[in-house]
C-alpha cells in the first residue's frame, strides 16, 4: 500500500501545542512552527481505525491490557533489534518522560548523583533537578559530523553518581550510537555499579543502511544493569495518546520498579493506550519505511538548501529522528539575536539551542515537518 505523506492537515484550533501555544512563547501566531518533537503528518491510518473502532462501542469505561498490547510489542522488539522479551518484562508508562521519573524514584534516591550527556533532551536534566537528584554532566565532543561520548571524563566523573540516563539515539544530534561505544558505556556503568536508563524512543526512526542497537542487547552486563524505554509515539506521530512502556530484564529492578508505581496505580493507562500501540507495531513496518524514506529527503532538501543559500548555517544530518541540529555560530550571533534572526526574520519558530546545554549555545533546533 502506497501511504500519502503528502497531505496538509491543519492543525490550527485543536490545542496543539506546537501551534496554539506558539503566542504563549513568541507573542506571535504567524510563525512557521518548528519546535515541538511531533510531525505534522497524518497519524497512521490504522492507529486511526482501532481508536475510532473503538469509540463505536460507546462506552468509555475501565481498560485492561489486552494480549494483543503486550503480543505486538513482544514481536516487535524480536523483529527489529533482536530483543527476546517476556510479558512480565513489559510495564506501560503513561510517557517516556513521566517513565523516567517514576523510574528515577523507584531506583534511587533524593541526593542521588545523576549523569547525563549534553547537548542533550533537556527534560533529563529537568527531571532530576525536580526530583532532588543532582546532575552530573558528560559533555559530548562533536567530531567529524557526529557526536561521539568522552569516555576518558565519563571514566572520571561518573565516580559516585547512582544513575546514567542514555539517549538512544541521541536527541538532539541524531547519532546512532555504535556497539562499541555502547560496549565501552555498559563496561563503566556495571564496574562502577551505575543503572543506566536508555531512552530509545527514537530507535525506530533510524535511517537505513544503520541500524538501531538496544542498550540491553549489549550483553549480559547491559541487560542485567538498565531500564529500557520504548514508544510507537515518535515514529508514528501519535505522542498525544500517551502511550509508552519499559522494558526491565533484571528481576530485581523490576520489581522495585513495579512496586513504586503499583502503590500509585501509574501504569492503568486510558481507554485508547493499548489499542494504539498494538495497532501501530502489529500493522506499521510499511507505513514506517515509507514515512522514513520522506523523512530523509526532507532532511536531503535542508542540507542542500543551506549548503547552497546560507552555507555558514551547518546542517548536522541525523542518522536517526526527524530532528534537525543547526550549528549557526558562523553567523556571529549572540544566542538572543540567533532567536530573534529566525523569529523575526526567517518566520521560523525553532527551539533555541542553549536549552540542550551550554553546548547547544549558538545552535537551533528544528522539528522537520511537510517541505
Amino acid at each position: 500500500m502506497q501511504y500519502n505523506f503528502d497531505k496538509i492537515i491543519d492543525r490550527s484550533s485543536s490545542d496543539a501545542i506546537k501551534v496554539d501555544f506558539m503566542k504563549g512563547i513568541w507573542g506571535r501566531t504567524d510563525l512557521i512552527p518548528l519546535w515541538v518533537a511531533d510531525m505534522d503528518f497524518e497519524t497512521a491510518p490504522f492507529v486511526t481505525e482501532a481508536i475510532r473502532k473503538r469509540c463505536d462501542n460507546g462506552v468509555f469505561g475501565y481498560t485492561c491490557k489486552s494480549d494483543a498490547y503486550y503480543s505486538a510489542i513482544i514481536s516487535w522488539v524480536k523483529d527489529r533489534y533482536g530483543m527476546h522479551v517476556e510479558k512480565d518484562m513489559i510495564n506501560f508508562i503513561p510517557g517516556i518522560v513521566p517513565g523516567i521519573g517514576m523510574a528515577m524514584n523507584a531506583l534511587t534516591n533524593k541526593g542521588d548523583k545523576v549523569m547525563i550527556q549534553p547537548p542533550v533532551y533537556h527534560p533529563f536534566r529537568i527531571v532530576t533537578e525536580n526530583n532532588g537528584r543532582e546532575v552530573v554532566y558528560n559533555p559530548l565532543q562533536f567530531i567529524d559530523g557526529h557526536y561521539r561520548m568522552d569516555f576518558d571524563a565519563l571514566k572520571r566523573d561518573i565516580k559516585g553518581c547512582s544513575l546514567f540516563i542514555l539517549c538512544n539515539p541521541h536527541n538532539p544530534g541524531g547519532t546512532v550510537w555504535s556497539r562499541e561505544e555502547l560496549e565501552t558505556l555498559a563496561e563503566i556503568c556495571y564496574d562502577e555499579g551505575v543503572l543506566v536508563f536508555s531512552d530509545e524512543i527514537h530507535a525506530d526512526l533510524t535511517f537505513p543502511p544503520l541500524k538501531h542497537t538496544p542498550f540491553a542487547m549489549i550483553g549480559d552486563k547491559a541487560k542485567m544493569n538498565s531500564v529500557t524505554f520504548m514508544s510507537p509515539s515518535k515514529a508514528f506521530n501519535m505522542p498525544g495518546l500517551s502511550a509508552s512502556h519499559v522494558i526491565i530484564y533484571n528481576e530485581n529492578i523490576r520489581s522495585r520498579f513495579k512496586k513504586f508505581i503499583d502503590a500509585c496505580e501509574l501504569d492503568m493507562g486510558h481507554v485508547f493506550a493499548f489499542i494504539s500501540v498494538a495497532a501501530a507495531y502489529s500493522n506499521g513496518t510499511e507505513w514506517l519505511d515509507q514515512c522514513l524514506a520522506y523523512i530523509q529527503k526532507n532532511i536531503d532538501y535542508i542540507d542542500k538548501f543551506t549548503k547552497e543559500h546560507t552555507p555558514k548555517i551547518k546542517v548536522i544530518r541525523p542518522q536517526a529522528s526527524y530532528l534537525i541540529w543547526m550549528d549557526c555560530k558562523e553567523l556571529g550571533l549572540s544566542q538572543v539575536e540567533l532567536n530573534n534572526f529566525f523569529s523575526d526574520e526567517a518566520n521560523l519558530a525553532l527551539n533555541n539551542g542553549k536549552i540542550f546545554g551550554k553546548e547547544g549555545i549558538g545552535i537551533c533546533d528544528l522539528m522537520l515537518p511537510h517541505l
